[in-house]
């Protein structure tokens, strides 16, 4: 058995559909929610479906001695990102060489580095008038949005299409191809 944590520090939208993608898998399981926000509607989403829940500041998640068994409680193999707003250190990505798992709402390298997340990157997107857009699941790496693409699929993006219209088809990328990529990445 595979054991996934995913770091969330919003909403949670993709944080449930993963948990849920794996409710029933014998090969691949989420066993904890990691999370810098406190008030993340991400660990409501995953207590409303049995999983723990673990809030961290950002200084915790600095501290490798702190940390590391924290996620050796929950005997994790792979870390997903699922809109964590804090960079991973390196002494996780090392630990986790090519088991730490991002989605970013762009065709990276395209909206990528630091502050471009969620509506930042849609709203780049409107202004360059870029006629499509789409999601990059990467491998995280000690450069922020830098890791090996794993996957990436592509939305149009008409040109009267408002950033929170390039949100939503964004979205619907994300709940139709994150858990598959997740899967396939994990085993194989």
């Amino acid at each position: 058995m595979e054991n996934i944590a995913i770091f969330a520090s919003g909403n949670g939208t993709n944080c449930e559909n993963i948990i849920r993608h794996f409710e029933n898998n014998d090969k691949v399981r989420v066993t904890v929610v990691v999370s810098n926000n406190a008030d993340a509607f991400a660990l409501v989403r995953a207590r409303r479906l049995g999983v723990a829940t673990v809030v961290v500041t950002k200084s915790q998640l600095a501290d490798e001695s702190e940390f590391v068994p924290l996620l050796s409680e929950y005997a994790v193999d792979y870390i997903v990102l699922a809109g964590f707003l804090l960079m991973v250190p390196p002494y996780l990505v090392k630990r986790y060489d090519r088991r730490i798992i991002n989605i970013h709402p762009s065709l990276l390298p395209k909206y990528g580095g630091k502050g471009m997340y969620g509506r930042n990157v849609h709203e780049a997107v409107r202004a360059a008038n870029d006629t499509e857009t789409g999601i990059t699941v990467h491998y995280v790496s000690n450069v922020c949005d830098g890791g090996d693409i794993i996957f990436q699929a592509k939305t149009p993006v008409a040109l009267t299409a408002t950033p929170e219209e390039i949100e939503d088809s964004v979205h619907l990328l994300e709940k139709k191809y994150f858990p598959d990529v997740i899967e396939k990445t994990i085993l194989g």
